[in-house]
């Protein structure tokens, strides 16, 4: 029996995405939007300097196939990323109406989202009025505050004296479909803050919102404000059983690294770690070393999306590549026989790009265990049927293996 390893580093898209025009940053189509490539090449021309230099040094992920898979993707120019491939290596395709986490997730896992979400797209003045009378009866409050898309760090320092305090949540969406609430972790509540998310999500997810964010927060007025990693995401279930399903009703284990358990809303997942990023990084590695043989480790690496796509932050951006590239270059000689490994993207996050939304992209697929070799240009659904295949676990979604 073999293991498999799903790691998602979200937001990392390679371009050439053939329905890009579809999808916008405010006014501006995605169409020629590419995370990697535009990173790299913003680092060969010196243009991302801050806390690195050079050209964007990827050699691990390079030797398995992705400066291939985005010239493949987008015929984009890579340069630093010339690597003759030693992995089994592609770009992905979404078909799923969104370019959001849950969709790409779900649909990474074998299902595509069947509808449209809902979003809340006014700047100011963002949600129906029944909607803020159903949060404030569940909060116990006379009103909330924020009502507007904002940036999370940003909300927080406007109002985190106000919301400390009023004692009113801070609510607040972004062009994704979701809604968020920030609360102060003492003077509001940790578990409170969870018990209200969990009380109106009922309510969002008949709008096909896909998910209520706690955003709890710690910090004074004197000190500054700061978001903790208490983040919990009360996601809309999945439509349909995925490949986590899949692998758990064959008897087997689905660990689940970072907010994966939240994105599955647990389904199909026997137990979730989470913390930063360089925390998730040290238990995905104790996976790797003691997970059982025939199971599923499904990880998210969230930072490069939240803490440098949405900012434009090429240089963390770069920085943070570089960081997972080496520790993946620790993990790879860890494997045991017979074990697969899938390094791949939810989504772009384009930091060179108009805006700070998702960009519509297709993404990397970089595969160690199964030899050397080009998977093509493969749909998301495909790499849930090609873990499935390596596995033994039948496939119940569209997908179809390319191993």
């Amino acid at each position: 029996m073999t293991r498999a390893f799903l790691i998602v580093i979200d937001s990392v898209g390679c371009g050439g995405a053939p329905d890009a025009h579809a999808f916008f940053n405010g006014a501006t189509p995605d169409t020629g939007a590419n995370t990697l490539a535009h990173i790299a090449q913003a680092c060969a021309a010196g243009q991302a300097e801050e806390g690195r230099s050079g050209p964007l040094a990827l050699p691990v992920m390079d030797r398995l196939g992705l400066g291939a898979a985005i010239r493949l993707a987008s015929g984009d120019e890579t340069p630093g990323l010339d690597a003759e491939p030693q992995g089994l290596w592609g770009a992905a395709s979404e078909v799923s109406p969104g370019k959001d986490t849950p969709s790409g997730h779900w649909e990474l896992a074998g299902v595509p989202v069947p509808w449209d979400w809902t979003y809340f797209p006014d700047k100011q003045n963002s949600f129906p009025p029944e909607l803020i009378a159903e949060v404030c009866k569940a909060a116990g409050t006379d009103g909330i505050l924020g009502n507007c898309h904002a940036s999370g760090t940003v909300i927080i320092e406007d109002l985190g004296r106000e919301h400390v305090n009023t004692g009113w949540p801070i609510c607040y969406t972004s062009a994704d479909s979701v809604f968020q609430i920030a609360c102060h972790e003492g003077a509001y509540g940790l578990d409170r803050l969870y018990d209200l998310c969990k009380a109106i999500a009922p309510t969002l997810h008949r709008m096909r919102v896909g998910r209520v964010i706690a955003r709890p927060f710690v910090g004074t007025e004197l000190t500054g404000f700061t978001r903790t990693t208490n983040r919990k995401d009360f996601a809309l279930a999945p439509p349909s059983p995925t490949l986590c399903d899949w692998v758990q009703g064959a008897g087997r284990k689905v660990h689940g690294v970072g907010k994966i358990g939240d994105i599955f809303s647990m389904q199909g997942i026997d137990d979730v770690v989470k913390g930063s990023d360089a925390e998730l990084m040290g238990q995905l590695k104790r996976l790797v070393d003691e997970a059982a043989d025939g199971s599923l480790t499904f990880a998210n690496f969230v930072e490069f999306d939240s803490l440098y796509g949405h900012r434009r932050d090429v240089s963390g951006y770069a920085r943070a590549l570089e960081w997972f590239d080496a520790e993946l270059g620790t993990i790879l000689p860890r494997l045991r026989d017979g074990d697969m490994l899938v390094v791949t993207a939810d989504h772009g996050n384009d930091p060179t790009w108009i805006g700070t939304d998702h960009t519509r992209e297709r993404v990397p697929v970089l595969v160690a265990g199964k030899g050397a070799g080009q998977a093509g240009l493969v749909a998301f659904t495909d790499i849930a049927a090609s873990i499935a295949d390596h596995l033994g676990v039948p496939a119940q979604g569209p997908g179809r293996t390319f191993l």
